[in-house]
Parts: structure tokens; C-alpha cells; sequence
């Protein structure tokens, strides 16, 4: 998945129509492979854009928790976590030797 992509389902407070976009707006850009899209293709890539966005809207409101809710703290702070542990587990790796 892409990392940039986050959870949006099960926040308090509830996830917002700019999050939403954000994550349509990564989507369209993973899918497309274009940061920025042509001119002549703006209109196609917009558009994309507000009907993955609509979509994410429709799925998050018809879903129903079975786990606790989210908070973006608590997020924020196992992402920290999972960052640390990557970290750690690279400084242990063992570095290639130079050749002299």
C-alpha cells in the first residue's frame, strides 16, 4: 500500500472531506504515475479524483465498526513507533565492507 494512503474509517473526530480528498487525490497519483498531470489531461485527472473521493465518501458512511475508535494521536504515535523499529533494525544490518 502506499505509505502516504492513510486509515480514514472509525476516527472521533470523524474523518474530513480534505482527508478524503488527500487520499483520493494520492490514489489517482499512485494509479496515474503523474504528480501533475498535462494540461490537455487536468480535466480526466480532477474528475478522477472526485469520483474516487465520492466513492471513499459512500464506502466510509455504509461501514460499521466492530473495533474501537481511532483517534489520529494514537495514529501518529504507532506510526512513530513502526518508524523507530525500521530504524533500529537499519543500524543493526551489517554494512557492506570497502574493498581497499
Amino acid at each position: 500500500m502506499c505509505r502516504n494512503i492513510r486509515v480514514l474509517y472509525n476516527f472521533d473526530p470523524p474523518t474530513t472531506d480534505e482527508e478524503v480528498r488527500a487520499a483520493a487525490l494520492q490514489y489517482v497519483r499512485k494509479v496515474s504515475g503523474l504528480r501533475q498531470p498535462p494540461a490537455v489531461d487536468a480535466a480526466a485527472f480532477e474528475a478522477a479524483v472526485d469520483e474516487v473521493a465520492a466513492t471513499t465518501r459512500r464506502l466510509l458512511a455504509s461501514l460499521h465498526a466492530r473495533t474501537a475508535v481511532r483517534t489520529r494521536e494514537h495514529e501518529r504515535e504507532k506510526a512513530r513507533a513502526r518508524g523507530a523499529t525500521r530504524e533500529a533494525s537499519r543500524s543493526r544490518a551489517p554494512q557492506p565492507s570497502k574493498a581497499s
